[in-house]
């Protein structure tokens, strides 16, 4: 395979050395497996193995084969990745590690700098489809497992480096890994470095800002899983007293009805009624006014599903009075599916699996003051990325942006704002020049849910970061059958979005920020 070729284009460069060469090149505890040049064309999903599948007949990739809208809506075009050079490596910073990661560098017209993306959940794959998404902007992206296979704990489990990797080394090896490989294959180092990640990733890039604060430039942090120990903490003690008795489990039914009436009661609030709540901490509503007043029935709870409903919107607390984790916020209440019964929550179960050495860890023996206290020690002083003290990231010119969903039902929105807090707590409450939080009505996990939920936090980050043009909003988009049917301001918290009572409440020009 020959190296890239220059067209005389300004934004074109000239790589050092070719692609297939990187596989030679020597670094300390690391081995590169592949490295090769792919050729333009549809992005697929990768194989089982791991590694992205050729084109199938036609250009469509086999995950969008077939694939449609609701009704009957035309599927969403192919992703198509310009040429790149693909570099696949194993990192081996401790005996017990066994890090997989991958580095995508355009062949042409890189932008110069380099994007690495996050995980979900407890990893264990690499993120290819975010990786699809900088490469097309033109960056150098990466991303890693953290070291495992699989999305639950079980490789954790009497496993202390590998918790490690998770918890931070991972991330921070791909970094300096990936900007040597960039280095060697452009002959440049990359001028600017983002990191971009929601869920998990929102916790690995604030575990960067935190512990490596010189490795990115400028952070996406979205609804950060950064206080793990104390989110499954959270899960378990709602979850389990539905499953210890499953007269309190709420139905998908009833949650659709309990949303409705906490709709009825607070959406006109702010002026418009559409569905979402601006400010949801405003919206007081009481379940009780849902409760049955006679027999059992789809339009109301019983006494025992009053009581977990109650659970999901409070913080759970140890008997001493501590907060260990916010609830969840009215309207958000659809997704609430961890007290709709059957099993335990596996994600969350697997903190308390490592913390006890066993996967076998028996979810009817949890009691919150006495678990919190193991599973802090053991898997939450690697894994928490809580620290509020930012000085060093906020020193080196870092920007950090932050989103969360108000419906957001895997991770509850106050727990952002709660870091938010600590943050200006600690460093002073005016860091607006370098940190920023965006609060999003009616969206759910890191997107989707009845609110305008696709927004170009990359553009305003970059806009930020490089030109000094801080966000003041960001326009966020909601998208039916490909079509965008509604925008709207999303504002930095504790502003939020209020109509102008002038033109469609479906366009963001008619909406302006104000703290209420």
């Amino acid at each position: 395979m020959i190296g890239i070729v220059a067209v005389g284009l300004a934004s074109t460069l000239y790589a050092a050395a070719p692609c297939e060469s990187l596989k030679s090149m020597s670094q300390p505890d690391i081995t590169i497996t592949e490295a090769e040049m792919v050729p333009a064309g549809p992005y697929t999903a990768p194989a089982p193995g791991g590694v992205p599948q050729a084109p199938a007949a036609g250009g469509v990739p086999p995950a969008a084969a077939g694939r449609g809208g609701r009704g009957g809506a035309p599927a969403a075009p192919p992703i198509v990745l310009p040429a790149h050079c693909r570099v696949a490596a194993v990192l081996k910073p401790s005996p017990d590690s066994v890090i997989e990661m991958e580095v995508w560098m355009p062949a042409e017209n890189w932008n110069g700098k380099f994007q690495a993306v996050g995980n979900g959940g407890w990893a264990g794959a690499i993120t290819y489809a975010a990786m699809a998404s900088a490469l097309q902007e033109g960056y150098a992206t990466a991303s890693t497992d953290t070291g495992h296979k699989g999305g639950n704990a079980a490789f954790a489990i009497g496993h202390q480096e590998k918790v490690v990797d998770f918890a931070y080394r991972a991330v921070h090896e791909m970094t300096v890994k990936s900007k040597a490989i960039i280095s060697a294959f452009y002959d440049r180092a990359p001028r600017l470095s983002y990191w971009n990640g929601c869920s998990t990733g929102g916790r690995q890039g604030l575990m960067e800002a935190q512990k490596y604060p010189d490795d990115f430039d400028a952070i996406v942090a979205g609804a950060p899983a950064n206080f793990q120990t104390h989110l499954h903490a959270w899960d378990l003690s709602v979850a389990i007293p539905t499953l210890k008795d499953p007269a309190g489990a709420v139905p998908a039914a009833k949650l659709a009805m309990l949303n409705k009436a906490v709709l009825d009661a607070c959406d006109a609030r702010d002026g418009v009624k559409d569905g979402l709540l601006n400010d949801p901490r405003s919206c007081h509503f009481d379940p009780a006014t849902v409760a049955c007043r006679g027999a059992d029935a789809d339009t109301c709870l019983t006494g025992p599903q009053l009581e977990s409903v109650k659970r999901m919107y409070a913080a759970a607390k140890t008997k001493s009075g501590e907060i260990i984790f916010p609830g969840k916020d009215p309207g958000s209440e659809t997704g609430w599916n961890v007290i709709s019964g059957g099993q335990p929550p596996g994600v969350s179960m697997g903190s308390f699996q490592v913390a006890y050495n066993d996967a076998n860890w028996d979810w009817k023996t949890f009691d919150l003051d006495r678990d919190i206290k193991i599973v802090d020690d053991k898997v939450g002083v690697p894994i928490n990325a809580i620290n509020p003290d930012l000085s060093a990231f906020k020193a080196h010119g870092g920007k950090l942006l932050l989103y969360h969903g108000w419906n957001d039902t895997a991770i509850s929105a106050g727990n952002t704002i709660n870091y938010y807090s600590t943050v200006l707590s600690k460093m002073g409450q005016k860091q607006d020049n370098w940190v920023r939080l965006f609060m999003a009505p009616g969206m759910q996990h890191c997107g989707n849910g009845p609110g305008p939920s696709q927004v170009n936090y990359m553009g305003a980050l970059e806009r930020w970061r490089e030109s000094g043009a801080a966000p003041d909003q960001l326009t966020a988009s909601h998208v039916t059958n490909n079509r965008v049917d509604m925008t709207r301001p999303l504002c930095p918290y504790p502003q939020v979005a209020q109509y102008k009572g002038v033109g469609s409440t479906n366009d963001a020009a008619n909406f302006v920020c104000k703290v209420p």
